[in-house]
């Protein structure tokens, strides 16, 4: 634990300020925050119409989330995803560098930033859609060099960001660069082995992107007649060039004519106020058309017109507001949207949504969560405090991520040959096109937020490939599930032992050990092993997960039965061969204990019992019931978290659901589906209880490791993979199987059990020479 915390300080920190200021908003203001575009999502949650004005990707996770609470609920959810944001850019960090202090840079401004923690406040589509960015980016990044399988998952991330903000499509150009060229450039494309995976990523990627916007641009069609992602096609547009627009060099068109503002360039309104109140309004233009075009057709030739014939100024008025971005205050600009409406108020905000402002907020406050909206003056005002004191990231900040970004992409430093470049250019350029295609149509201090979840990572892999503070990207990832037994591991295993020992050399109870590189340790805890349960025989099976101390040599020396697995696997690969091979060696009964000498083997008896009373047929120790020592409190409250997890998938009492020494009969081990090569602790256990078996729990000992670390992992990453093998074993078994379906049923225990006199000569007779 102590080397956990020293390591992750900083991290740890951020953390609890980031949870702090959350849970302060979330009390601040009740339900939530809502602003103008809140009510449209509100209004389509029934018909799901992608004709509207914002495409249809957060309606339908509002809809999804309104299923299980209120508004209130929402906005907690989206702190949550803020907060798990963050954890997973430091997490992705870490995987290209071994400094916690760099990586916690990369998810500061997420966990800190007041304009953040205000957005997840707000019923709004800029969580969902930063959720997705970060997704796309760690399925690319998280594992090494990308496969098909991730590209194509990442091509899909981002066909959902595009429909739940158009402006997400602009990222089909870093992604496709990236796709093509990460992790070789175009040294890649020298080789026919690079071409063919280059070329392979990048179609799966286009695959992924574009079934599921066909997906749903054909939904779209079924509603409007032509494919399309919104309805806010002409409009935005239109705004933007509004602003610019010198109608003295527009053609003598009287409808384009029209189009233009009367007022001078340098005192018209908004691109806003051109966006949703003039072009919005049924009643613009006042005088009528010309012709047969409509408004929509002579606002997209004017918009175009004006781009061809005004480049230059099109693209000062882009780049200003680029700029924007990284100035040193947040503030309003001339003519932009006010940096107010992203900014806590001592007071509950209500935005003009129309005449009857008020009354809209409170009859859909009412509708969902029972309340009023209200704001907490005295938490309220200590947020807008923090917020205009200091409490954003400073846009020069930004820009000198942006800067260690495109410095690591270029090869400066010790950049060059790095594979930090890669996720440099995906992350940095996905967030710098954002921007500018934000900038292209209206600036809003808003529109920065995807970039504070893209550029901190950028630049942190950029400044660490530039001053070789890198690693090499981790590949692979967690260990692939196993095959079924027995699998190509399993046979060549199994061939030795039959080799060395012959048919069936065990005993009728088999204690199954699995160790890997445990020489140092196991020898103690084979000596103090039993050779007989009451009068029944023992034999000890030491499975030896290719280890490379020497532990297989040290078993046999010290009397034990070894089976060598020719590959390193994982505990879960280890008694999962065990286990077969005790049942197909004639065992009735096998017994797990661990190679670490936590467990007492003297309490083999009481572990026994209750399956040779007939009282039960998978039999675990607890130290709850019993007494246990942890190395560490995360350890003592994830025993305890696990165990209620269990309990509640399996509407069953379970206190200890990873305790190593455990007895069952050798059918139903070897029957219970077993794919999990690491973590496999629960796997076992609802697997025997999905198949009906009676599971007991007795009071047992547990020691620390006599000698060594543990092959675990960081609590944090056994923790998170622990889950992962729990919740989808349970699908497995009690959801696609129907959970109970095919019950165990215990066989008759043998009638012939040895005697006495006769265990003895077996015993010996079936002990290794």
């Amino acid at each position: 634990m102590s080397s956990f915390l020293r390591r992750h300080w900083l991290i740890g920190l951020l953390l609890v300020g980031g949870v702090a200021l959350r849970i302060v908003a979330w009390l601040a203001y009740q339900p939530a925050l809502l602003y103008i575009d809140t009510f449209r999502y509100l209004g389509n949650l029934e018909e799901l119409r992608p004709t509207d004005l914002n495409p249809l990707g957060y309606t339908l996770l509002l809809k999804g989330l309104l299923e299980f609470g209120g508004f209130a609920w929402v906005q907690a959810v989206q702190h949550v995803i803020g907060v798990l944001m963050a954890l997973a850019l430091y997490r992705l960090a870490l995987r290209y560098t071994d400094r916690g202090w760099l990586a916690a840079l990369a998810a500061a401004p997420v966990l800190l930033d007041a304009y953040q923690i205000q957005i997840e406040a707000t019923l709004m589509s800029e969580v969902l859609f930063q959720a997705l960015l970060v997704g796309m980016v760690w399925a690319l990044l998280s594992r090494g060099e990308a496969t098909w399988q991730r590209a194509a998952l990442a091509g899909g991330l981002l066909a959902v960001a595009v429909f739940t903000r158009t402006i997400g499509m602009t990222i089909a150009v870093p992604l496709v660069l990236f796709l093509l060229l990460a992790y070789g450039g175009w040294k890649l494309w020298t080789t026919s082995k690079g071409r063919r995976h280059a070329i392979g990523r990048t179609l799966a990627g286009l695959v992924g992107l574009g079934l599921v916007l066909v997906g749903y641009m054909s939904y779209y069609a079924v509603h409007a007649g032509s494919f399309g992602l919104t309805g806010a096609s002409n409009n935005v547009l239109y705004g933007r060039m509004a602003t610019i627009a010198d109608c003295d060099r527009l053609p003598d068109d009287q409808g384009m004519r029209i189009m233009c503002p009367e007022e001078p360039i340098d005192e018209r309104e908004s691109v806003d106020f051109y966006t949703h109140f003039q072009y919005g309004s049924a009643d613009w233009p006042e005088e009528p058309l010309p012709d047969e075009r409509d408004k929509a057709t002579l606002a997209r030739q004017f918009a175009y017109h004006v781009m061809f014939e005004q480049p230059l100024d099109v693209a000062g008025a882009i780049l200003y507001d680029f700029g924007k971005n990284f100035s040193p205050f947040k503030e309003t600009f001339y003519n932009d949207v006010p940096v107010e409406r992203w900014q806590f108020q001592s007071h509950y905000p209500y935005h003009d949504v129309g005449t009857e402002t008020p009354q809209t907020y409170h009859a859909w406050s009412l509708a969902y969560d029972d309340q009023l909206p209200h704001a907490d003056p005295d938490l309220a005002a200590f947020l807008r405090s923090y917020q205009l004191n200091g409490g954003y990231t400073w846009g020069p900040l930004l820009a000198v991520y942006a800067l260690f970004g495109i410095l690591g992409v270029v090869g400066v430093g010790k950049s060059r040959g790095s594979p930090l470049r890669s996720g440099a250019f995906l992350a940095t350029g996905s967030a710098l096109i954002i921007l500018a295609g934000s900038a292209a149509f209206e600036f809003s201090w808003r529109y920065q937020l995807p970039a504070l979840v893209l550029l901190p990572i950028g630049g942190v892999l950029g400044l660490a490939a530039i001053f070789g503070l890198g690693k090499k990207p981790v590949k692979g990832g967690r260990r692939p599930k196993m095959d079924d037994y027995p699998d190509d591991v399993d046979t060549a295993a199994v061939s030795e032992f039959r080799s060395r020992y012959g048919e069936a050399p065990l005993s009728p109870l088999v204690v199954v050990i699995a160790a890997y590189n445990e020489a140092k340790g196991i020898t103690p805890v084979l000596q103090n092993m039993p050779t007989h349960c009451g009068d029944i025989p023992v034999s000890t099976l030491v499975v030896v997960d290719g280890a490379t101390d020497g532990t297989a040599e040290v078993a046999r020396a010290a009397g034990a039965y070894v089976c060598e697995a020719p590959k390193n696997r994982g505990q879960g690969g280890a008694l999962r061969l065990g286990y077969r091979l005790a049942a197909e060696c004639g065992a009735d009964w096998v017994v797990t204990t661990d190679a670490d000498g936590q467990y007492d083997n003297n309490e083999l008896p009481m572990l026994m019992k209750p399956l040779l009373d007939g009282t039960a047929d998978f039999v675990t120790g607890s130290r709850r019931l019993g007494s246990g020592k942890y190395d560490s409190s995360v350890r003592w409250l994830g025993v305890r978290v696990f165990a209620w997890l269990a309990s509640v998938l399996t509407m069953q009492k379970i206190t200890d659901t990873s305790f190593g020494f455990r007895a069952m009969p050798a059918d139903l081990a070897a029957s219970v589906t077993l794919r999990e090569p690491q973590y496999q602790a629960s796997e076992l256990l609802l697997g025997v209880m999905a198949r009906g078996a009676r599971v007991l729990e007795v009071p047992m000992t547990m020691e620390l490791r006599n000698n060594g670390a543990s092959k675990k992992g960081g609590s944090i990453k056994y923790g998170a993979n622990y889950s992962r093998v729990m919740l989808g074993t349970w699908l497995r078994e009690y959801v696609f199987r129907g959970g109970k379906r095919n019950r165990y049923v215990r066989t008759d225990m043998p009638a012939d059990r040895p005697s006495d006199k006769g265990s003895e000569k077996a015993a010996d007779e079936r002990r290794p020479a």
